[in-house]
C-alpha cells in the first residue's frame, strides 16, 4: 500500500493534461498557419503549376525559307511529302521496345528491318551512321517517300503500329535548276542536338527538340533567318491524357527567304566545266613520273569584280544534298565521309589549300616595286639560278634576256623573281636577319589579304598561310622535337629535310625566300582568295568581302534587308603600279602563258587578263591553276593533282568565260545567248503577295567551239 494520498495526484494529472492540451494547440495553429501560407499566399502560383502537370504541347514545325538565286529560282526549298516516323518514348513502352513494331514496319514501307532499326537508335561516339542525332523524345522520321497507300495501312491499323505515324510534311528539296548543284554552297539540314539547344537557350533563336538545323554552307551560315519558329498549341488533359480543353496556341511563323548572288545557270556551266576538265586532265601524262594526272579534286569561283558577289561557286567531288532529306543512310554516309571518299563535303573553294604557284606572282612583283626596284628592270631571265650550289630552274628552263616586270608576269619567269628575292633577302640580313626586317615579300602578301579568312558569308573558311619569320619560329616549336628524333644527315630525301629542320628550321633561309616568291614552298592559299585578289586589280584595287547571300526577304514580302557589299582592304599598289600590272596580265592572255587559250577572244570588246600558275607538291603531281579577270568578273579555278595551268583548267575556265558573254569559237559575241551580260544589280521582282517572281530558267549557253590545241607554253 502507497504512502502518497489520492489527492497528491490530482495536480500532476492536470499538469500533463494542460502540456498535452496545449502541444495539439500548437499543432493544429501551425497546420492551419501553413494551409494559410500554401492556399491564400501562395495559391495562384501553386494552382498554375498543378495545371501545367496536365498540360501537353504539340508543336508546330515552321516551313523553312526557300534559298534562291539572283533571279529568284529555288536552289533550295520544300515540297509536301507523306514522311513516316516513329515515337521512340512509345515504342519504349513496348515489351520488347518495339522491335515487332518496326519489324511489322519494314515489311509494310518494303525497307529491311535492320535500316529500319538502324533509323530510331541513338547517335553516341561508337554508333555508326545511320542514327539519330537529335532528341530521343522527338518523332524521328524513317521515309519521306511513302505511298498513300502505305500511309493508309499505317493508319487503318493503329493496333499495329504504336508510336508511328505518317503524315504528310514539309520537305526540303534541293532543285538542281539548269542541272546545278551546289551542294556545298547549300549545305544541308541536320536534327538539332541537345547541345545546339542549349548553345541557343539565350538567343534571339531558341532551338525546339522538333527543329531541323542547317548543317554547312547557307544552311548553316542563315539558319536562324531561315527557320523561322515553330508554332506551339498548349492542351489540358485529365489523368488519364484525354484532352478537356485548349490553353493557348501560338501560330507558326515561316522562315525569311535567302536571295543569294548565284546565277543558277553558271552555276552549271561552272560545275559542268570543271567535271570536265578533270576528265580531260586524266587523260593526260604527267611527263615526270610517265603517268596519267589523277585529277583528284578541284574548284572553281566565279565573282562579280566590283562587289565581291559570287556568281558561281563549285567544288569537286560533289554529292546530292538530297541525300540528306529524311535521314541519310549508312550506304551514303559512308560514301561522304569514307577513307574512299575523297571528302566530298569539303567545299574546297573555302576550304581547300594549296601551293598557288605562278598566280602568286603579282604579289612580289607588287612587294618589289613597294621595295624600290624599278619596274622595267631590266631584270635577266635566265634558264636558272644557283644559290651555294643549288640550283633553281626557269620553268622549262627559258631564258627571255634582260625584261621588265611586266613581261616577266607575261611569261612566268622564275629566275627574275627568284634573284629580286634573293636580292631582298639579303638586305633583311640574310641567316642573321636584322632587327626590324623590311620583309617586304611577306609584308605585301599579308596586304593583299593572304593568311586570313576572307570573310566569305559561309561557315568554315580556312585562312591559308603566309610562312613569314613569326610562322617559321613558331613551326619550329610545334614540330621540332619530331624532326631531331627522325632526321638524319645522310638519309633519304624526307630524313635529311628533317635533319635540316631540327638544326635551323626557325630560320628565314635563302631557298625558303626564292621559293616563297613563285608561290611554291611552305605558301598555302585558297581559291577563294585568289578570286578576291584578280577581282581587286580589275576594280582598281579595292578588296572586297566575298558574298553569296544578297538579301534576306520575310515571308509576306514586305520586309527586305539587302547584304550589300563590304570592303576589307585595299592592295598595296600605287595607281601606275597598278595600270602596268594590269597591261601585263592583259599581255598573259595575248601574248604570254595563256594566249593559246584566249584564241579569237574579243579582246578589243572585252579585255582578258590572266595569270597562270603550276604549283609543285612534294610527293603529289602539279596542282593546276588558272587565274583571270575581266571588268566585270574574276574567275579563278584550280586542280589538285591537274597538270599545269593553262594545259588543265585553261579550256574549262575560257569557256564559262564563252557563257558568260555569249562568246562563240570564232570570238563573235550573241548577247541573247550571254548568261550574264551584264553584272547583276536588282533583287528578283517579289509580287504583291510576297512570292518571289522566278525568271525562266531556260537552259545553260550552248557552249561553242573547242579553244584546246596541242602545242604551245603550259605554264
Amino acid at each position: 500500500m502507497s504512502n502518497i494520498p489520492e489527492t497528491g495526484r490530482t495536480p500532476r494529472v492536470t499538469v500533463r493534461l494542460v502540456a498535452i492540451q496545449i502541444l495539439v494547440f500548437s499543432l493544429l495553429l501551425t497546420l492551419g498557419g501553413r494551409l494559410w501560407y500554401l492556399q491564400i499566399r501562395n495559391g495562384d502560383e501553386y494552382t498554375e503549376k498543378a495545371a501545367n502537370n496536365h498540360v501537353q504541347q504539340v508543336v508546330h514545325p515552321a516551313v523553312r525559307g526557300s534559298i534562291l538565286d539572283a533571279r529568284g529560282v529555288p536552289l533550295a526549298d520544300n515540297e509536301t511529302r507523306l514522311v513516316v516516323s516513329a515515337s521512340r518514348t512509345a515504342l519504349m513502352k513496348e515489351p520488347d521496345d518495339g522491335e515487332a513494331v518496326l519489324t511489322r514496319l519494314a515489311g509494310v514501307l518494303r525497307m529491311k528491318p535492320k535500316d529500319v532499326k538502324d533509323k530510331v537508335r541513338l547517335c553516341d561516339a561508337e554508333t555508326p551512321q545511320p542514327c539519330w542525332n537529335g532528341s530521343p523524345y522527338q518523332p524521328i522520321p524513317i521515309t519521306d517517300e511513302a505511298s498513300a497507300k502505305q500511309a493508309l495501312q499505317i493508319r487503318e491499323r493503329e493496333e499495329d503500329f504504336p508510336g508511328i505515324s505518317a503524315e504528310p510534311t514539309a520537305v526540303r528539296r534541293y532543285a538542281a535548276p539548269a542541272g546545278s548543284n551546289a551542294a556545298q554552297v547549300l549545305g544541308y539540314l541536320s536534327p538539332v542536338t541537345d547541345e545546339q539547344i542549349k548553345k541557343a537557350e539565350h538567343t534571339k533563336s531558341p532551338l525546339l527538340r522538333s527543329d531541323q538545323v542547317g548543317s554547312n554552307g547557307l544552311e548553316s551560315e542563315y539558319d536562324s533567318k531561315l527557320r523561322g519558329k515553330a508554332g506551339v498549341t498548349r492542351y489540358e488533359v485529365d489523368n488519364l491524357g484525354r484532352v478537356i480543353g485548349q490553353r493557348e496556341s501560338q501560330q507558326a511563323r515561316p522562315g525569311d527567304n535567302v536571295v543569294t548572288s548565284l546565277d543558277a545557270r553558271v552555276q552549271a556551266v561552272a560545275e559542268k566545266e570543271l567535271d570536265q576538265a578533270m576528265k580531260d586532265a586524266r587523260k593526260q601524262y604527267d611527263r615526270n613520273t610517265g603517268t596519267k594526272y589523277k585529277a583528284d579534286s578541284g574548284s572553281v569561283v566565279v565573282m562579280e569584280a566590283k562587289t565581291g558577289r559570287v556568281v558561281a561557286m563549285a567544288s569537286n567531288p560533289a554529292y546530292d544534298p538530297n541525300a540528306w532529306v529524311g535521314g541519310i543512310s549508312g550506304k551514303d554516309y559512308k560514301k561522304l565521309t569514307g577513307k574512299d571518299s575523297n571528302y566530298p563535303l569539303l567545299n574546297r573553294a573555302i576550304q581547300g589549300q594549296a601551293a598557288p604557284g605562278s598566280i602568286f606572282k603579282v604579289i612580289p612583283t607588287t612587294a618589289a616595286v613597294n621595295a624600290g626596284y624599278d619596274f622595267d628592270g631590266p631584270y635577266a631571265c635566265t634558264s636558272s639560278f644557283n644559290i651555294g650550289g643549288q640550283v633553281f630552274k626557269n620553268f622549262e628552263s627559258e631564258n627571255h634576256g634582260g625584261i621588265s616586270l611586266g613581261r616577266a608576269l607575261e611569261v612566268s619567269c622564275d629566275t627574275v623573281f627568284y634573284r629580286l628575292a634573293y636580292e631582298q633577302w639579303k638586305k633583311d640580313g640574310g641567316n642573321k636577319p636584322k632587327k626590324n626586317a623590311a620583309d617586304w615579300f611577306y609584308k605585301t602578301a599579308h596586304q593583299f589579304g593572304l593568311g586570313k579568312e576572307t570573310g566569305v558569308d559561309l561557315p568554315n573558311e580556312v585562312s591559308g598561310r603566309v610562312p613569314d619569320r613569326q610562322w617559321k619560329k613558331d613551326f619550329w616549336k610545334a614540330n621540332k622535337d619530331a624532326w631531331c628524333k627522325n632526321g638524319k644527315k645522310d638519309g633519304n630525301y624526307t630524313q635529311r629535310l628533317s635533319y635540316e629542320n631540327c638544326l635551323e628550321g626557325m630560320k628565314m633561309r635563302a631557298g625558303d625566300s626564292v621559293n616563297y616568291s613563285i608561290g611554291q614552298g611552305d605558301t598555302l592559299v585558297t581559291p577563294i582568295q585568289m578570286a578576291t585578289i584578280y577581282a581587286a586589280i580589275s576594280n582598281g584595287g579595292t578588296l572586297y568581302d566575298p558574298t553569296v547571300g544578297k538579301a534576306i526577304v520575310s515571308p509576306d514580302g514586305k520586309h527586305i534587308q539587302e547584304i550589300k557589299p563590304k570592303s576589307h582592304g585595299k592592295l598595296p599598289m600605287k595607281g601606275d603600279t597598278h595600270d602596268r600590272i594590269d597591261q601585263a596580265l592583259a599581255g598573259v592572255a595575248t601574248r604570254g602563258t595563256a594566249a593559246w587559250r584566249f584564241q579569237g577572244w574579243p579582246q578589243d570588246k572585252i579585255p582578258m587578263h590572266a595569270k597562270t600558275g603550276t604549283a609543285e607538291v612534294y610527293g603529289k603531281q602539279t596542282t593546276s591553276w588558272f587565274a583571270t579577270y575581266t571588268k566585270d568578273y574574276s574567275v579563278v579555278m584550280t586542280i589538285s593533282q591537274g597538270g599545269t595551268g593553262s594545259g588543265a583548267s585553261g579550256p574549262a575556265v575560257r569557256k564559262i568565260y564563252n557563257a558568260l558573254y555569249g562568246v562563240d569559237g570564232k570570238g563573235k559575241i550573241d548577247k541573247k545567248k550571254a548568261l550574264l551580260p551584264t553584272p547583276q544589280a536588282d533583287l528578283p521582282k517579289i509580287s504583291s503577295d510576297g512570292s518571289i517572281e522566278a525568271q525562266p530558267v531556260g537552259k545553260p549557253f550552248a557552249l561553242l567551239g573547242d579553244t584546246r590545241r596541242r602545242g604551245g607554253a603550259q605554264q
